[in-house]
């Protein structure tokens, strides 16, 4: 018989999005509560048992009895699906910790908390799990090693649960912190090893994968808002990995070119046309070129103000986007006076590439225009 399984990890229940509103950031964060509830439905569609959590199920270790519950309470409605939660370095189990305060309440009979580096047998299904919960934020010991003196019965599937990296930066991978062996399964006979601590979904070799987090939480996280379905026909069979999508929300990065109100136009059209439900897309811009300050305006206009209400999320980086004023420009601000001169001292400091107050006045000349605009059209 076939042993499947779905792999996720990352859950980061509780995680705090900065960077948006308040109300945005009640709807990411219902969002990773919600992935849950496909998780189970994705394991009861493909026949998986388990559902292997590898790591940081919660964000954080201080949180309310409200936010630690909250995910047990979706993976108890699924009651033929068996949910293994194991601490990660964002919720490891440290004494008096998260972990003890939900064992000392109780979990659902269908939720397994992986606390000690022992493994659990499951007969029924003909696999082990062997898991490598983490004690504390960072360790300098592979937290998978133990595994190679482990015995389970003849025949059984052996699966790692681990979180971690398994490359770093520097000369030595063994030095940086919660070091996993990619070679772990040749040594501990695994058939497969899920690791969790990437937020993107990869590949290591045909043993170790990453799941990904279920819900994806920052732009530049690549193939996130994925879990993997696993299946194993026996100990030595290589695993089927099959990817399967879980997120709600979808984060792009766009790059482009602005010099004329055409290109404006053309990138509100490519906006308008990232996806089908604009409201789910949280969209990061970056924008450089050099636009006359009308056009400048209109930029304000049609990107910021206007195409930016249809999505979940829009943060627009205009840093390099350059005002290249012409001559209506600087008429409409004044044509001749004291106001005028100043405008067309901006302008010079602004074109000088060797300036090192360029952008501030580019800045300023921009806001010039801008008031000026508005006093005209109080007047009308």
């Amino acid at each position: 018989m076939t042993l499947r399984l779905i792999h996720t990890s990352d859950w980061q229940i509780g995680k705090v999005f900065r960077f948006v509103s308040n109300g945005t950031m009640g709807l990411l964060q219902e969002a990773r509560l919600a992935a849950i509830t496909r998780l189970g439905e994705q394991a009861v569609e493909h026949g998986a048992c388990h559902v292997l959590v590898a790591g940081d199920v919660y964000d954080m270790e201080a949180l309310s009895p409200r936010s630690l519950n909250q995910p047990l309470e979706r993976m108890r409605k699924f009651e033929k699906v068996m949910w293994h939660l194991m601490p990660g370095n964002h919720d490891p189990n440290r004494p008096h910790g998260l972990w003890d305060q939900l064992l000392r309440r109780g979990v659902p009979d269908n939720v397994i908390v992986h606390v000690d580096s022992e493994p659990r047998i499951f007969e029924s299904d003909g696999f082990a799990v062997l898991p490598a919960p983490l004690q504390y934020k960072r360790t300098l010991q592979d937290p998978t090693a133990y595994m190679d003196e482990v015995d389970v019965p003849d025949g059984f599937i052996r699966i790692g649960l681990a979180h971690g990296t398994v490359t770093g930066f520097g000369s030595d991978d063994k030095d940086v912190p919660n070091y996993i062996n990619p070679d772990r399964p040749q040594s501990a006979g695994l058939a497969y090893l899920a690791l969790g601590d990437w937020h993107g979904q990869k590949k290591i070799n045909n043993r170790v994968w990453y799941s990904g987090t279920h819900e994806t939480d920052a732009f530049d996280v690549d193939g996130g808002g994925q879990a993997l379905l696993v299946e194993i026909e026996n100990a030595a069979a290589l695993p089927v990995v099959s990817p399967l999508d879980t997120g709600h929300y979808r984060w792009k990065t766009y790059r482009k070119q602005i010099n004329t109100r055409e290109d404006i136009n053309a990138l509100a059209t490519t906006l308008r046309g990232s996806g089908d439900d604009l409201n789910r897309i949280l969209v990061r811009l970056y924008v450089e070129g050099a636009v006359s300050l009308q056009d400048r305006q209109y930029f304000e206009e049609q990107i910021v103000e206007q195409v930016s209400a249809a999505f979940c999320y829009l943060r627009v980086d205009d840093t390099r986007l350059f005002p290249s004023p012409s001559e209506e420009d600087l008429d409409q601000i004044d044509r001749g006076g004291f106001v005028r001169a100043a405008a067309d001292a901006l302008k010079q400091k602004s074109d000088d590439t060797s300036d090192p107050d360029r952008e501030i006045a580019a800045l300023a000349l921009q806001r010039l225009y801008v008031e000026h605009m508005k006093l005209q059209t109080r007047s009308q």
